[in-house]
């Protein structure tokens, strides 16, 4: 008898994973941890698997689910934009000023794009 096998080439698509808040857990967690209330009836009335319930019950009595930490601002570099001065005739226009720090990069004139390149990586780093 002859069997032949087909590889599998294609897969199908996995949903989406869904995202719950910290807060939703903690509810349903609190719900769960009641005496007397099915854990598979709680999931089931708020659409998630039991497994998952437990899961956070798990992670609510080892002090591992808390609420999401509050966005952290990113550091900035303060930028000022002012028109240069005026240049004399024949004299390249314009001028790059770039501070960071105790660093100071001024650039006068036309500047080469490679050359500007290799200074801010090296500065920014």
């Amino acid at each position: 008898m002859d069997t032949n096998f087909q590889p599998v080439t294609q897969r199908g698509r996995r949903g989406k994973y869904r995202q719950h808040s910290p807060e939703f857990k903690r509810m349903l967690v609190e719900l769960a941890m009641q005496p007397g209330v099915s854990v598979a009836r709680i999931a089931r009335e708020h659409g998630v698997n039991a497994n998952q319930v437990f899961s956070w019950r798990k992670l609510h009595e080892a002090g591992q689910l808390v609420a999401a930490a509050p966005v952290q601002q990113s550091d900035l570099v303060p930028v000022v934009v002012a028109a240069p001065p005026q240049a004399p005739q024949g004299e390249a226009d314009g001028a790059i000023t770039l501070e960071i720090g105790r660093v100071r990069l001024r650039i006068e004139g036309h500047a080469n794009a490679a050359t500007l390149a290799q200074v801010l990586e090296r500065v920014l780093r």
